[in-house]
């Protein structure tokens, strides 16, 4: 046996007992999820993970490992709590669309071992999650070429009770997709979602395809499918091609080549941790009252990395803000800045707290 199948050997031999520990913590696990469930616990501990990973670290002797081991025991940790979400029926994650949407893409990626439920609008993502019938939502929040998607960031303004607790930024190839054998002097009538249609502007133009709005790209890509018409196209990824059998007729047709989805999670439980937290805001309409806002925030030695504004539900020419500032929102900084906002704006509120590397 030589040297390469020696060290395969011995890899295998630990595999094998990294197996029957592996059954043995997830045996714990079970029974952390039942401790939780009877005494009505948040499935995650911010503290408690966080403890766990610098005690993972000091195990190992060999400091040029560490890094390695402690983002083995957070992938541990994270598929010990999808397990105890799967035990404790919290598993359900919800998004708009249907299979193959960018939503399901980036949930898929959130939540693998999730099950994925799809609602028909974003509204029905916000109310499934507030109402308990699924323990998160997944929906987009903005697009670095297309920019913000304004009725989502409405809908957390109309939803006190759910907050952020995740970020997830999908990078986006858009395609045209056709009936196989379809070729691009054929097509009339393109499909797909509002912001996929932006996002291909200069394609569109240089063709002279007009585009019609869909509820998003997946459904648009079924749509095509299922009307066999070789003169109707539609805009969406590579992956929903191969779900409804459909042809990339031109790859990556996006104006920005750059061009990345933010997604944000939505949860019932507040989050306790994150290097990144958001806030919604009202100011008093007088002179001054939104700088002063800025102000506080750059005093208080915060980095605002966004903000945006939006008209106010029912009230004409009357605007909310949302902000985002890197920090960790369980500090006694934030406290101190939340406590001198609260002085400062009419409203103020912690919407989401997450890390964003």
């Amino acid at each position: 046996m030589d040297a390469l199948e020696q060290a395969r050997a011995e890899i295998d031999t630990v595999d094998a007992q990294l197996a029957a520990l592996f059954e043995r913590r997830m045996a714990a696990v079970l029974q952390v999820a039942e401790y939780k469930r009877a005494h009505g616990l948040p499935i995650y501990d911010a503290a408690r993970e966080a403890a766990v990973l610098e005690k993972a670290a000091a195990r190992i002797q060999q400091p040029a490992l560490r890094p390695y081991y402690k983002d083995h025991v957070q992938h541990m940790m994270d598929l010990a709590k999808q397990y105890e979400a799967a035990v404790l029926g919290r598993n359900r994650a919800a998004y708009q669309g249907v299979e193959g949407a960018f939503a399901h893409i980036a949930l898929k990626a959130l939540f693998p071992h999730a099950e994925a439920v799809s609602y028909s609008t974003w509204d029905e993502v916000f109310e499934a999650v507030a109402s308990g019938e699924a323990a998160h939502g997944v929906v987009p929040f903005e697009n670095s070429h297309a920019g913000d998607v304004s009725a989502v960031l409405d809908l957390c303004y109309n939803h006190p009770e759910l907050w952020v607790v995740d970020v997830y930024d999908l990078p986006i190839s858009q395609n045209l997709l056709v009936l196989p054998g379809t070729q691009l002097s054929q097509l009339r009538t393109v499909y797909s979602h509002q912001q996929a249609i932006a996002q291909s502007e200069t394609f569109l133009k240089q063709f002279r395809l007009p585009a019609t709005a869909m509820a998003n790209t997946a459904m648009a890509a079924k749509f095509v499918a299922e009307s066999k018409d070789p003169t109707k196209a539609a805009i969406a990824s590579a992956e929903t091609a191969a779900l409804y059998g459909l042809e990339i007729l031109v790859p990556n047709i996006n104006t920005d080549g750059d061009n990345t989805t933010r997604f944000i999670v939505l949860s019932r439980e507040k989050p306790t941790a994150g290097n990144r937290f958001s806030l919604l805001f009202t100011v008093d309409n007088k002179p001054g009252k939104l700088a002063e806002v800025i102000q506080v925030i750059g005093a208080s030695g915060f980095n605002m990395e966004s903000i945006k504004s939006r008209p106010m539900p029912h009230v004409p020419f009357e605007y909310y803000f949302y902000v985002e500032l890197v920090g960790d929102a369980a500090a006694g900084e934030t406290a101190a800045l939340l406590r001198e906002l609260d002085r400062t704006c009419r409203t103020v509120r912690l919407l989401g707290v997450y890390t964003n590397e």
